[in-house]
């Protein structure tokens, strides 16, 4: 019913680098959902992490968070959230109908800081013991191997049999899952975005866009989509290259085989979030 999410920022290591670790966690039993080494405590970051824990388990009924910018916005330091201005991931969880409980008493963060300091303990000596130096071999580790025997050692019985995880019936998690800025649509047909010019093709059922309001999803692995209302306008490389519709994709290819001209799709490599994939295939 209730997950926990929490970050910690250590020297993972024994040497000069900081990381953050992520964990997602259970609060009925403890048991580990999920937990990522990444260089930075991010919206994209809990993002990835939570998107793994929807897709495998399901969704949950809320999540308990502290005051981090990318939950909600704290109008004053120190002070109360306002429920009513959510910020990037605030309204993913609201979109999948997720209470956030943010966390005031000093007994809740006194549970999360044990839990870490289990994590701070532990963790770095295992690293060093496997001679694991990379955010890569170490977040590989934690995924095949660490989390498991965690959760064997950790994890409580429920008070009540059962699961409250529902699966999720959202079928568009990319767009769910992804940062989401408003913008308008210039007079050109297209869309002004971190210095780049998104082209907008032409639609069958508007004349133009220009002045419409439309939403740039940054997707986590750094594509770019456009959405107006129910309608996917394109998708983009994170450079803004137009990424072709699959529905021309094979007429094209047939194209370009007859003139031997390499595809362009070819040379498009997506600059993937730097987190590993999920240890099941989602």
């Amino acid at each position: 019913m209730l997950l926990h999410i929490d970050g910690s920022r250590h020297q993972w290591f024994q040497d000069e680098r900081w990381y953050d670790l992520i964990v997602i966690l259970d609060d009925a039993t403890s048991e580990i959902y999920y937990a990522q080494l990444v260089e930075e405590e991010s919206s994209m970051t809990v993002m990835a992490g939570l998107r793994e824990v929807v897709e495998r388990k399901g969704l949950f009924c809320a999540l308990y968070s502290d005051r981090g910018s990318h939950f909600r916005l704290t109008p004053k330091a120190g002070g109360k959230v306002d429920p009513h201005r959510l910020a990037q991931v605030g309204r993913t969880l609201r979109e999948l109908g997720v209470q956030m409980i943010p966390a005031y008493s000093p007994q809740a963060r006194g549970r999360s800081e044990r839990s870490f300091g289990t994590w701070r303990g532990r963790l770095p000596q295992e690293l060093r013991l496997r001679g694991i130096a990379t955010l890569e071999a170490a977040n590989r580790f934690l995924r095949q191997e660490y989390i498991a025997e965690f959760n064997r050692r950790f994890q409580v019985s429920a008070a009540q049999r059962g699961s409250a995880f529902v699966a999720c019936p959202r079928k568009d998690l990319d767009l769910v899952f992804s940062l989401r800025f408003e913008r308008a649509v210039n007079k050109d047909n297209t869309v002004s975005f971190q210095n780049m010019a998104l082209q907008i093709e032409p639609v069958a059922w508007r004349g133009t866009l220009a002045g419409c309001q439309i939403a740039v999803h940054q997707h986590l692995d750094g594509t770019l989509s456009l959405t107006y209302g129910p309608h996917r306008l394109g998708r983009y490389t994170a450079q803004g290259s137009r990424i072709e519709p699959a529905a021309n994709a094979k007429a094209t290819a047939g194209r370009m085989e007859k003139t031997a001209v390499k595809p362009p799709w070819k040379s498009l490599r997506d600059s993937h979030f730097p987190t590993l994939p999920a240890a099941a295939e989602l």
